[in-house]
């Protein structure tokens, strides 16, 4: 388990109340922010401080790693731009509100040297953080005046409904805007509409690209899922969404490790796996962890959509 810090003065109330964090890629002008980056370090499991008002107001728990996701429609009124990271979290609600500041000697030594959510002189928070990681020794002070109370008690009711909640959310949202969008017909909506879910058009558009799952070799259309490489909600035009090279046709547990981010393919085809699975449970998935593994090369419009599958979607990190 990791620990992290979230600054919610502008978003708490609804990212608490929709179950999630999201957050831009990069600042505006393109560059580089480790408050944003870290979103992809987050796992499963991995504890949040919720901050906002100068009070840690809500403990959450992850519920999966980052997706790419538009920016829901919630935040339409900020600057920030409209491709993000949006990470699933159970938010709770603890028995005491922590003030921070009034911790401040006891915080102040185990802040981190870089990149702290709080201001070392005043105890402040740091307007210009968002998503901070927390030392272990920092975070057993701050649960420190919550007693026995922890996040993960089965007891205690989470605020938020789980798991998929939050990533579901924003697809609906996508998918109202599509099915309000007059400038196309009605059957573009749909195949458009049905696409989210791997069916019609696009499903149609994947058979005659891909004839089998390539990692288990099954090619009954039965048992496998045609899966989008770069996903439905993070498709920058309808045409992506029904584009059949984008997808692959993938055995079900197959579809879930590339869905997830725990597989991904060079444009190769060479295998890549994320350091967060053991591979002794992958060898038990029959996923291959033999080095250089791979499957037949992919064309260079698939390899285009690999691309973006690499870089966001692929847990290539072990936070």
């Amino acid at each position: 388990m990791s620990f992290w810090w979230v600054n919610q003065n502008q978003t708490g109330k609804y990212e608490i109340a929709g179950g999630f964090m999201w957050s831009p890629k990069r600042n505006r002008n393109g560059s580089f922010n480790r408050f944003y980056e870290n979103m992809r370090l987050v796992d499963s499991g991995d504890l949040v401080f919720s901050y906002f008002d100068q009070l840690i107001q809500y403990v959450g728990l992850v519920q999966k790693p980052a997706v790419s996701g538009a920016r829901p429609a919630e935040f339409a009124h900020t600057i920030w731009d409209t491709d993000g990271w949006l990470v699933p979290v159970e938010w709770h609600r603890p028995p005491v509100i922590v003030r921070p500041k009034d911790m401040l000697a006891v915080l102040r030594p185990l802040l981190p040297s870089k990149y702290s959510p709080l201001q070392r002189e005043t105890g402040n928070g740091l307007q210009s953080v968002y998503l901070a990681a927390v030392p272990e020794s920092m975070a057993t002070e701050l649960l420190r005046p919550l007693g026995s109370w922890r996040a993960s008690s089965s007891s205690i009711a989470p605020e938020t409904v789980k798991l998929e909640s939050a990533i579901d959310q924003l697809e609906d949202q996508i998918e109202a805007g599509i099915k309000n969008d007059t400038s196309i017909d009605e059957t573009e909506r749909q195949a458009v509409v049905l696409a989210r879910r791997g069916q019609g058009r696009f499903r149609k558009n994947l058979c005659e690209i891909e004839k089998g799952c390539r990692i288990t070799q099954i090619s009954d259309p039965r048992l496998l899922r045609a899966s989008h490489i770069k996903p439905w909600r993070a498709c920058a035009s309808n045409h992506e969404r029904l584009d059949g090279n984008n997808g692959l046709l993938l055995s079900p547990h197959v579809d879930l490790l590339f869905d997830r981010g725990y597989i991904s393919f060079g444009d190769d085809g060479t295998l890549l796996r994320s350091p967060r699975i053991n591979p002794v449970d992958f060898a038990r998935l029959g996923i291959s962890t033999e080095q250089g593994f791979g499957v037949t090369p992919f064309n260079g419009t698939q390899a285009k959509y690999l691309d973006f599958h690499r870089s966001s979607v692929f847990l290539s990190n072990n936070a």
